[in-house]
């Protein structure tokens, strides 16, 4: 029975890894599309989001059948919990993309947005997450994700910069609002990426070492930090 879950649980990894891909390549083609005002772009990313949604399904059924099937218990048992979670973090953030593109449909159409609103550096921040706590998913390493959540105070940094400078533009009389809001949108849209980053980040900590860090990463951090420095 061991060959037998193990082979399934290889093909279940493999949807998983397919839908990553996806979603890595909607945050990529998301942010372009607003940064270079192109809505062809932005529909592609929004026309992929049911290949998403069918695939999620799809990996959570394998996740579901395995539980059934074989009953696997320790770190069988929370690798297959930890996928089930991480699949669903994926499509979120596959949906948040699409909100991402649908802002950027609209923003093509009016004049362009002003030069603070910085979406190339913090885009790049949240594309470096994701990619990140992927990888840190396919090398089983729990240092590389704990990288990742450490950068989530950068994120959250940075969006809030954003929503200061959409308050002083409004303060300031800036004649287009509806462009604010959608920009502020973005920005919000991108730091909830970062956040199921994380969230799988610290999925993947709990696949390798069994430890439950969400909601007390910062502890975590601190204390993997002379750990590290030990090794």
């Amino acid at each position: 029975m061991t060959k037998h879950l193990e082979r399934e649980m290889s093909r279940m990894e493999e949807c998983l890894m397919r839908v990553c891909a996806i979603v890595e390549q909607n945050l990529a083609l998301a942010i372009e599309s607003v940064v270079e005002r192109n809505p062809k772009l932005a529909e592609s990313v929004i026309g992929k989001d049911s290949q998403i949604d069918r695939m999620e399904v799809e990996t959570e059924e394998e996740c579901l059948k395995l539980l059934a099937l074989y009953q696997p218990v320790a770190i069988d048992l929370r690798r297959i919990v930890a996928i089930l979670k991480i699949n669903n973090d994926l499509e979120r953030i596959g949906d948040l993309t699409v909100n991402i593109a649908e802002s950027s449909v609209y923003l093509a159409t009016q004049k362009p947005y002003p030069d603070k609103f910085d979406f190339v550096s913090m885009g790049e921040i949240v594309a470096d997450m994701l990619k990140n706590c992927v990888d840190a998913l396919v090398r089983m390493d729990p240092e590389l994700a704990a990288e990742v959540c450490a950068q989530d105070d950068l994120v959250d940094a940075r969006n809030k910069e954003m929503y200061e400078l959409v308050r002083e533009l409004i303060k300031s009389g800036h004649d287009n609002v509806n462009q604010l809001i959608h920009l502020l949108s973005i920005s919000r849209h991108l730091e909830r990426i970062a956040d199921h980053s994380t969230n799988i980040a610290e999925d993947v900590i709990y696949m390798i070492r069994g430890d439950i860090v969400r909601h007390q990463v910062e502890n975590y951090l601190q204390e993997s930090e002379p750990k590290a420095n030990e090794g």
